[in-house]
């Protein structure tokens, strides 16, 4: 292998880091066409290619992923050097960028990410929350660490990740403190004809809790259906309607949303995921948060 052009690592770094070419021609202030050329030279260096077609999209190859991971470490690098030299500290802390599907509820994703915050070696936490398809999409070009997620990575997704189970909780059913009594009564009966917030059919959970009305012989009256469960119990404490949160943060939702609890199904099960590009955990904060809920949150 020839020596390792770094002009021609950080065309690789910043068009892996921003997704696509045309991103990175935004960024660099050159044309697609330029880049393009860079990067073949940049493969012919090395004898592999570091990216491959899938659709219309760049996807790292495992030559790809492994420079990139050194690429990074290197232009970080090269940037704390930089500040340190014109009189900034460096920070040499752990950055984790954690993708939140907006399913997954914010409650539970900040109890499974707080003992980051206690961590002894400093960490920066940065969080984006979108649907687990364009999150799994920046997860394979290394824009994020880790994705939470209330169902595993499917093969369908054609995205090289693996899952991690967090845990799993019963669901708890909650309304606000007027009806309490009402829906307690006769649980789970007491919800035929109930006004009920549901999350949208999108929610791998929603399909669970379908499945166990319909056992049970139930058919609440769904007023309203919600992407973001925050939402939903914001809806849930006006007194709109009964709403399920998982058992593992009742006490938070109580808390926050001044609600009730009207009843605990222990066999209604809500399973959450860390989804990483790493078999084998090795990012000292996602081996952190990993721990930590299947020994606390969810034992």
């Amino acid at each position: 292998m020839n020596n390792l052009n770094l002009k021609h690592l950080r065309y690789f770094w910043v068009v892996a880091s921003r997704g696509s070419i045309t991103s990175a021609s935004e960024v660099l202030h050159l044309t697609p066409q330029t880049i393009s050329g860079q990067l073949r030279v940049l493969e012919e260096s090395i004898g592999a290619k570091v990216f491959e077609k899938s659709g219309r999209n760049l996807v790292l190859t495992d030559t790809g992923r492994t420079v990139f991971s050194y690429a990074d470490e290197i232009f970080r690098l090269t940037g704390e050097l930089q500040d340190l030299l014109e009189g900034r500290p460096a920070n040499r802390g752990l950055v984790l960028d954690v993708g939140i599907s907006n399913i997954v509820p914010k409650l539970l994703a900040y109890r499974v990410l707080e003992p980051v915050m206690h961590m002894e070696e400093k960490v920066r936490l940065i969080c984006h929350e979108a649907p687990l398809v364009d999150l799994l999409a920046d997860l394979s070009v290394h824009k994020l660490d880790l994705v939470l997620a209330d169902s595993p990575v499917s093969p369908v997704f054609n995205v090289k990740a693996y899952n991690h189970v967090l845990g799993e909780s019963g669901t708890s059913f909650f309304v606000s403190g007027r009806n309490a009594a009402r829906y307690s009564k006769g649980f789970p009966g007491s919800l035929d004809g109930a006004p009920m917030l549901m999350p949208t059919s999108g929610s791998s959970f929603r399909r669970t809790l379908d499945q166990w009305l319909e056992r049970e012989g139930i058919q609440p009256l769904i007023v309203a259906e919600f992407e973001d469960r925050a939402l939903m119990k914001a809806f849930g404490e006006a007194g709109a309607g009964v709403f399920t949160s998982p058992t593992a943060v009742e006490e938070d939702v109580k808390a926050k949303y001044s609600v009730h609890v009207i009843a605990r199904v222990e066999d209604l099960h809500e399973r959450f995921y860390a989804i990483s590009t790493e078999r084998r955990i090795k990012h000292p904060a996602v081996a952190t948060i990993t721990t930590a809920a299947r020994k606390d949150l969810f034992k």
